[in-house]
């Protein structure tokens, strides 16, 4: 009988990406998998979902922590609305699995498949994981985490270390992605899916200390929607060789291209990151639970494989001076390249897929010697 996946979730890049890379993942081995997302439309998958392919079902959620009274009294209004929609959605789908990998619409989801009695599998992207996946992991059968320090957050008998999740297309051979400078200087500017502000501003700085070199640098810059206008003109003004755009797709294709990448510390970025064996200047979210981001970016920094520079230290100058660096050092850059590419880990996604495949064979024999059919397969995408 045919199977049904329902991804639920996403919110950012960050939650999304590794959803639809294991979307994905199961479509190859199994193309009649039947698989839609489950979401918010705030979400960024309400805008990339339907480019993919993939059916979206979007629900009310929204967080709880970190708002204003009022906001917060207005998110716990729509959490059982979103739990009774989850509810709907479930039973006339009738999942075999739900998987859940973060975002607002994870909770609502994964509750409702845990009264339905759906088995349930949840990956944790970061190394110290939020209070939601910390409760949804009691009540899983499941966890999948990116880092073996977060591990220790959940049941010893249902955890496994996988890495992050990512596409098939940032998983190819060294050779996809060269190896030190080639031509022009190419610089790969990041915010994360909804842009940075201070990076955008840092970044238009550092146009005046890179004026000698403004005949060798060509700069690819996300910016998101809120800044796109205000940098697209001082990149006109400037007279720099640029690609300014408020939403990239296509992400691997740009970091093939890349001599270096300016970015957030988000551990879906980084994964993507050391998997294509690019070095960035990594500028870590200050206001990121946990301070994970912080983290992250010092387990690369340490390796020599990127160069961490704190949010309250980012200015144009500064960026500018990695910039140099690099385009000045490139026997250094090639080393750091290689750094990265050591740290990659490009077979997470496949390991992930795996316990899904498992959960789901185990599923189908409780459910043959219970005399029932084949349920449905439900992908949730927090």
């Amino acid at each position: 009988m045919r199977k049904r996946v329902v991804i639920a979730g996403g919110g950012t890049g960050g939650h999304l990406y590794p959803g639809i890379a294991l979307a994905k993942a199961l479509k190859r081995q199994d193309m009649d998998i039947e698989i839609s997302f489950v979401g918010t439309q705030k979400g960024l998958e309400a805008k990339v979902l339907p480019h993919e392919g993939f059916e979206l079902k979007t629900i009310l959620s929204a967080g709880l922590l970190g708002k204003k009274r009022l906001s917060r009294w207005i998110s716990w209004v729509k959490l059982p609305v979103g739990t009774a929609q989850s509810m709907c959605f479930l039973i006339r789908k009738r999942p075999d699995l739900v998987v859940g990998v973060g975002g607002y619409a994870s909770g609502p989801l994964v509750l409702s498949a845990w009264i339905l009695r759906v088995p349930i599998l949840i990956h944790e992207q970061n190394s110290i994981p939020g209070l939601t996946n910390k409760w949804l992991g009691k009540i899983a059968d499941k966890v999948a985490v990116s880092f073996k320090e977060s591990a220790g957050f959940f049941s010893r008998d249902k955890v496994t270390v996988t890495g992050n999740m990512i596409r098939e297309e940032f998983c190819q051979p060294r050779e996809a992605f060269p190896k030190g400078p080639r031509g022009l200087f190419r610089v790969l500017v990041l915010g994360g899916s909804q842009g940075a502000h201070s990076i955008n501003v840092a970044m238009m700085e550092a146009l005046e200390s890179l004026t000698s070199k403004r005949g060798n640098i060509h700069i690819t810059h996300q910016t998101g929607e809120s800044d796109f206008a205000m940098v697209k003109r001082e990149y006109e003004n400037s007279g720099f060789s640029h690609d300014v755009r408020p939403f990239i797709d296509g992400m691997a294709e740009q970091y093939r291209k890349a001599s270096l990448v300016i970015c957030r510390a988000g551990a879906s970025t980084l994964a993507e990151v050391t998997a294509c064996g690019k070095v960035s200047v990594l500028i870590p979210y200050p206001h990121a639970a946990h301070n994970h981001q912080e983290k992250n970016a010092r387990v690369l920094d340490a390796a020599n494989a990127g160069e961490l520079v704190l949010d309250h230290e980012l200015s144009g100058p500064r960026i500018a001076q990695s910039i140099l660096r690099a385009m000045e050092d490139p026997q250094r850059l090639e080393e750091m390249e290689e750094n990265s590419y050591q740290l990659g880990n490009r077979d997470a996604t496949e390991k992930v897929r795996q316990i899904c495949m498992d959960l789901l064979e185990d599923a189908n024999r409780k459910s043959g010697h219970a005399g029932k059919t084949q349920g449905n397969y439900v992908l949730s995408c927090f």
